[in-house]
């Protein structure tokens, strides 16, 4: 790609060494730990080792071919709801891509994955301190819910 508007796509294989970058860059932005090693491996077989792969991810693609972000998403289910959504795992744009219009991109192509696959709703989290983040999901219309994310590790 060498001219014209950027785009969002789905990941492919080569794509995978950037996006793991991009995680790394996602993870140092939010004060989390860096992904372990081989998380291109990883998520190489996760979108592309199974006959039918649960995770999506999808790219933001400038002109001339640079991935400047990414984001991926995951079917989980609602008992509260009794039914299924499209968990959006992550968003990212790599610092100095931010504002060019990339992130409602990137969340519009997660609605369509809602959409593709029957589902009436997408739901995510963000930090509460990343202010940036909130006052762009507020402007999309999406609205907070209060609640606490916990992780529990589980020794094999």
């Amino acid at each position: 790609m060498t001219a014209g508007a950027p785009r969002v796509r789905h990941a492919g294989p080569a794509d995978l060494p950037r996006v793991a970058e991009l995680a790394a860059q996602h993870a140092a932005y939010e004060r989390a730990a860096p992904p372990a090693p081989g998380l291109a491996e990883r998520l190489h077989t996760l979108l592309f080792g199974t006959p039918e792969p649960r995770l999506r991810c999808l790219v933001a693609e400038l002109p001339g071919g640079e991935l400047a972000g990414y984001a991926t998403c995951a079917p989980e289910l609602s008992t509260w709801e009794g039914r299924a959504y499209l968990h959006m795992d992550c968003l990212f744009l790599a610092p100095g891509h931010r504002g060019l219009g990339l992130g409602p991109l990137l969340v519009e192509a997660v609605v369509a994955e809602a959409r593709a696959q029957g589902l009436t709703e997408v739901q995510w989290q963000t930090p509460a301190w990343n202010e940036g983040a909130v006052r762009f999901y507020d402007r999309l219309g999406a609205r907070a819910k209060e609640k606490l994310r916990y992780s529990l590790s589980v020794a094999p």
